[in-house]
């Protein structure tokens, strides 16, 4: 079950993207972008969906002027392996076509290898690189149409 969040699940949703990134701080050097980010806002603003009762993952969207923009995914480290992840991504290509978009793109850290490896798999290709403040980003890109 996927479902918009609500602010009573605003905790849960911060306790889940810490605990899935806390592990990339010693490859970066610094925390990932998603663990200092404003979730009750980003919430508030209906961009954050969560999957699961209770929350096992969830997704930050963003409307981009080409595309729909793939901010955060994030899924329990103790949930990790059940689909979750998969689900969330396709979700998010729905949520593209409702909100007429063709392409979802996204970046991460290229410290963050699993997640170089993860999205081709699910059809994303990588576009470029670039550092930014030290941090290695690393963009994809999928084409709906």
């Amino acid at each position: 079950m996927i479902r918009p969040a609500t602010d009573g699940d605003a905790d849960a949703v911060t306790t889940i993207v810490k605990s899935a990134f806390e592990g990339y701080i010693p490859r970066m050097g610094v925390a990932p972008i998603p663990m200092v980010m404003d979730y009750r806002a980003a919430i508030a603003a209906g961009k954050v969906w969560v999957a699961g009762e209770p929350i096992a993952g969830l997704v930050l969207l963003e409307d981009e002027p080409d595309s729909l923009l793939l901010d955060v995914l994030a899924v329990s480290p103790d949930a990790q392996g059940r689909g979750i992840g998969a689900a969330l991504l396709a979700f998010t290509e729905s949520e593209a076509r409702a909100r007429c978009f063709d392409r979802i793109t996204l970046y991460t850290n290229a410290a963050m290898t699993e997640n170089l490896a993860y999205y081709p798999r699910h059809g994303y290709v990588e576009t470029g690189r670039e550092t930014v403040e030290d941090r290695h980003r690393v963009f994809f890109r999928k084409d709906l149409a």
